[in-house]
């Protein structure tokens, strides 16, 4: 048993981080140096109810509570100790969607996840409008469709909120959220760290005619910036996390954030000219910008890191789920076999054997959708996998197409920052499950970049460990401490990870099949319209 560690739990200096991601919540516990103490997770599914994708106010609340008590458990069974006092506590989950309450804090709709790809009316009018490109998923797109479409729960609408925003809400009585978070709702100023006041006003003008009871600004969260207290857990939300009831209230909170804030914390890319690659259920790029785009992109969502930095964004629904599904064929052969299933083993051999394969995937093409893709134009999906008589067809190029498949999407939006805008980037570090097997989606995303990638050790878990140090920041940082600085000389200390450089039969492989791919797009585009 750690010594050190056992005290800092009783003595109450360990920082919580809890993050709901896609298909896990996870929570990590971390000391004064920021180093991981202890794990908790959850494992949950979205549901497709009514032609949208949700996830019960049950299903959220019963996740983190069985989270929060595998965390307890496991440092009861590693340390002999019951978690009582915390330094600090962050909340983080997936971002953006739609989660709407009345005067009662009643929601007045399913949760609409990021997930859902019914907002195209409204994305394109608010774009237009507001000269900024409004992706599908953000807050705003669903409010104004929800509008467009006469729902009528709209005029009964008292606060709008992310997921994030909502558990930090009911655990500490703050309508508050991170400015990350914040600018997937509704375009920020990075100049004033706060919703864009023309951006608002143009709203609030554009719905005046149906005569709600309120204004754009009521409903949205207050924005804080990273290292700004954001609250502290009430005695109602210290039972609604740990209904044990040994958690104390008064714990302080950091700014809740989305998952995009949290990946470029994990990574330490906050500075302007870094960035990530976050890999899992769907993936996203966040590259810091020096200076504004030269015009609206629909690929590219601007936004900023949790201290208001602009960032500009490649978000892509879908990544690794139809790649898990393919590795659970394997499984299952593997049961059929009678031999001993170690899904570690099964994605590690899988992993590794696809970089036998050629590097343009010997002609083979996937297509990852089960849902939309807005990237390439897709409102729905249908998961593909294409091939010709002639094509090299084994077992290396079929998973080798899966891995480029998962990152082909983000390849096309990033090409539109690297070559049409000539953005710069010194270091771009990947995180998130698609990396856990060392070497090998990081060997795929240097090659489809066309740029070295660093991973960290946190590569495979890095959201909940990002909000943890969000909280590590808010009670840790020195007077006038920037975010940037502190990761570097508190968490970090110059480690910038391994680093994989493309080979260039590697790049102009990957080049291949994404020229392959952007061919077989219309397959894709018809299977979707015979709704096959």
């Amino acid at each position: 048993m750690n010594a050190d560690a056992k005290s800092t739990l009783e003595a109450g200096r360990a920082v919580l981080g809890i993050e709901l991601g896609s298909t896990r919540i996870k929570a990590v516990l971390v000391d004064e140096r920021n180093r991981p103490l202890a794990q908790g997770s959850h494992t949950w599914e979205n549901r497709f109810v009514g032609g949208l994708w949700t996830y019960g106010l049950d299903d959220i609340w019963n996740g983190v509570q069985a989270c929060y008590a595998d965390l307890r458990a496991n440092v009861r069974s590693q340390y002999d100790v019951e978690i009582e006092r915390l330094a600090a506590i962050g909340i983080s989950a997936m971002m953006h969607g739609y989660m709407a309450f009345d005067r009662r804090g009643e929601l007045l709709v399913p949760f609409r996840t990021w997930r859902n790809t019914n907002t195209g009316r409204s994305a394109a009018e608010l774009s237009r409008l507001f000269a900024h490109n409004i992706p599908l998923r953000w807050s705003i797109a669903h409010l104004y469709q929800a509008i467009l479409d006469r729902e009528e729960h709209v005029a009964r609408i008292d606060f709008l909120t992310t997921l994030a925003g909502y558990v930090h809400w009911q655990l500490t009585g703050h309508r508050v959220l991170g400015i990350g978070d914040a600018s997937g709702m509704l375009p920020v100023d990075s100049a004033t760290n706060d919703y864009a006041v023309s951006m608002v006003e143009s709203f609030d003008r554009l719905v005046a005619p149906y005569g709600y009871p309120w204004k754009l600004r009521d409903l949205l969260p207050e924005v804080l910036s990273a290292g700004e207290r954001a609250g502290e857990l009430t005695s109602e939300g210290a039972r609604r996390l740990d209904p044990s009831g040994h958690l104390a209230a008064g714990i302080p909170f950091c700014p809740p954030e989305g998952d995009a804030g949290t990946g470029m914390v994990a990574t330490n890319a906050v500075r302007p000219r870094t960035g990530n690659v976050s890999a899992g259920t769907s993936s996203f790029s966040m590259i810091v910008l020096e200076k504004p785009l030269s015009k609206p992109y629909e690929a590219i969502d601007l936004v900023t890191t949790p201290d208001g930095s602009p960032v500009a964004m490649v978000h892509c629904n879908n990544c690794t789920s139809d790649l898990n599904a393919w590795v659970g064929l394997f499984r299952e052969y593997h049961e059929l076999l009678g031999l001993p299933v170690d899904m570690d083993e099964i994605y590690g051999k899988l992993y590794r054997h696809a970089l036998s394969g050629d590097a343009d995937c010997g002609g083979l093409v996937s297509y990852n959708y089960l849902s939309g893709e807005p990237v390439t134009g897709f409102a729905e999906g249908r998961p593909l996998f294409v091939r010709s008589a002639g094509d090299r067809f084994n077992l290396a190029n079929f998973m080798r197409a899966q891995l480029c498949a998962a990152v082909g999407v983000l390849k096309i939006g990033n090409d539109i920052l690297f070559r049409d805008e000539q953005v710069r980037v010194d270091r771009i570090t990947g995180h998130g499950g698609l990396f856990r097997t060392p070497g090998v989606g990081q060997r795929i995303l240097a090659a489809a970049l066309a740029s070295p990638i660093s991973v960290m050790e946190t590569a495979g878990e890095g959201g909940a460990w990002g909000i943890a140090l969000l909280a590590g920041y808010l009670v840790q940082r020195s007077d006038g401490q920037r975010l940037a600085d502190y990761l570097d000389e508190r968490v970090f200390a110059g480690n910038a990870g391994s680093e994989i450089v493309p080979a260039p039969e590697e790049v102009a492989g990957f080049e291949t099949f994404l020229a392959n791919y952007r061919v077989g797009l219309p397959i894709e585009q018809e299977a979707v319209r015979r709704k096959c």
